[in-house]
């Protein structure tokens, strides 16, 4: 179990997708259908919907709360948010979709691309499972 600091209350569960680069969700993914759009990020072609996305934080434009937002409503939101530095922007958009959110994890070692995790963010910790 890894403990971690937890930002937007809930449970979520599902593999995860990770990225060394910060997302911005405005222009930086589609909120149709929750593929990573931005031509020059790494993830670019990959679908974040219904997984657990590690990032290390977001960046851009306050819409990017917005999008998150639509992205609940659309059902192609992520099931979970693992951050190494949360920023208010993400952390608003994830609050205000019920999507569970964390950051800072006291480690990362496991947190890796295809592994299955479950985030409780009531209780602030992260499951591999």
């Amino acid at each position: 179990m890894i403990e971690c600091r937890n930002i937007a209350k809930g449970k979520g569960k599902g593999e995860l997708i990770v990225s060394s680069q910060p997302i911005s969700f405005l222009g930086g993914v589609n909120p149709e259908n929750g593929e990573i759009i931005d031509p020059n990020h790494e993830l670019k072609g990959e679908i974040i919907k219904d997984k657990v996305l590690f990032i290390p934080g977001g960046k851009g434009s306050t819409v990017g709360s917005y999008v998150i937002f639509q992205m609940m409503k659309n059902d192609t939101a992520p099931n979970a948010i693992i951050c190494l530095n949360a920023e208010p922007i993400i952390a608003t958009g994830a609050i205000m979709s019920d999507i569970p959110m964390v950051d800072s994890p006291c480690e990362t070692e496991g947190l890796t691309a295809g592994t299955m995790v479950e985030v409780d963010a009531d209780n602030g910790t992260i499951t591999i499972l």
